[in-house]
């Protein structure tokens, strides 16, 4: 994995962080944003786009949150550890509520169901790494 290479590649060891935890979830933001961009891409294609509002602006409040997230993890220099909390704490509470929309309309639109699935292993990932911390 790309990301924990660049972590362990990082020249002063920072401590207290789990490098595999945080890779993972620097990873699921990552994935997580792509996704619910284009879940909200998706929904404004749809025919029944006015059903769907709550659900696009979600989407893109989620990716941008998970965006920030992915790049303030991806930075180890000046680790301040409340912070990192903060963002993360911010990050599984909107991916939580993002994959609770998406949800809703999983058994109509697959975007949405594959979009909810990427909240919840990025809102896990997240919580796994603020127990480590």
């Amino acid at each position: 994995m790309a990301h924990t290479q660049m972590l362990e590649a990082f020249p002063k060891d920072l401590g207290g962080i789990d490098t595999d935890k945080l890779a993972e979830c620097i990873a699921a933001c990552f994935e997580c944003a792509q996704v619910c961009t284009a879940c909200a891409d998706a929904c404004l294609s749809e025919d029944m786009v006015a059903d769907l509002t709550t659900c696009i602006r979600t989407n893109l409040d989620c990716a941008d949150i998970c965006v920030a997230t992915g790049n303030a993890l991806s930075r180890r220099t000046g680790y301040d550890a409340d912070v990192t909390r903060a963002l993360l704490e911010a990050c599984a509470t909107v991916c939580k509520a993002c994959g609770d929309e998406c949800a809703q309309h999983a058994q109509v639109h697959e975007h949405c169901r594959l979009c909810a699935e990427a909240c919840r292993r990025c809102e896990e990932a997240c919580r796994a790494l603020i127990a480590s911390l």
